[in-house]
């Protein structure tokens, strides 16, 4: 497939999807979840695909948030279906039949963070940051943030990290069992391959069934909340004075 924003590569059955904005620090805009969905589509279809590992292009960013150029077009009443539509992309990734890894190899904020959380599981650089700071923009992280997080890390660093917006390192995130391993930046995605090489030798069918088992310990109720709260908080005037002062590069005045 021809995609403007992001690269797809297959070897030996595993695909690498890299987002690919080096120069936007790979910032999530409608074109790059478009394209991202369409691309885990391939991977559910493509008897080829056995794997996916999720990157991002540079040294600097994985994924450095959403594009926040782009909110400032989106209709206030719209919020909630726009936190929809990148909880239903994240939730094809976290539903994936097939394993799909996050190797994270910079910025991971915002939805950055998202993504890699949506993923099976992390292995990150030691240039890694994750957090999720949304609050700077008066809004809260919208495609699953408030979910995922709570769940890897427990409900008081998630609260603490939400609340303040604060970023961690790729080693706190280990110790906090938001990442699995924090590998040289040379080496990340050859140990994320060769991970994959050895769940890709064990039963497909049985891998299947241990992301279908997992995943159906986290029930839905709390995105469906997460979507509605995003949206009421989008049409609030502080969303509007965080994201205008995020893009006329100022400190909010929130009130």
């Amino acid at each position: 497939m021809n995609f403007t924003t992001i690269k797809t590569d297959l070897e030996e059955n595993i695909l690498t999807l890299t987002i690919n904005r080096p120069d936007k620090l790979n910032a999530l805009n409608q074109t790059v979840l478009d394209e991202v969905d369409a691309a885990m589509d391939q991977a559910y279809s493509d008897k080829n695909i056995k794997a996916v590992i999720i990157t991002g292009a540079g040294e600097k960013a994985f994924v450095a948030g959403a594009d926040i150029s782009e909110f400032v077009s989106v209709p206030d009443s719209e919020g909630a279906m726009l936190s929809k539509k990148g909880q239903d992309i994240f939730f094809k990734i976290e539903n994936c039949p097939k394993p799909v890894i996050a190797a994270v190899n910079g910025f991971a904020l915002g939805g950055g963070c998202e993504l890699a959380m949506s993923c099976h599981f992390r292995l990150a650089s030691p240039n890694a940051k994750f957090g999720q700071p949304e609050v700077n923009l008066g809004l809260i992280p919208g495609y699953g943030g408030t979910q995922r997080l709570t769940m890897l890390v427990g409900k008081g660093k998630a609260m603490e990290l939400m609340m303040t917006g604060n970023m961690i390192t790729a080693d706190e995130a280990k110790s906090l069992g938001l990442v699995n391993y924090v590998e040289s930046a040379e080496n990340l995605i050859s140990k994320t391959r060769e991970i994959l090489k050895t769940i890709l030798s064990k039963s497909p069918i049985a891998i299947a069934k241990v992301i279908e088992a997992v995943n159906f310990y986290f029930k839905k109720e709390g995105f469906q909340e997460e979507a509605k709260l995003f949206g009421e908080v989008f049409m609030s005037e502080d969303k509007k004075e965080g994201t205008t002062a995020f893009l006329e590069k100022r400190k909010p005045i929130f009130k």
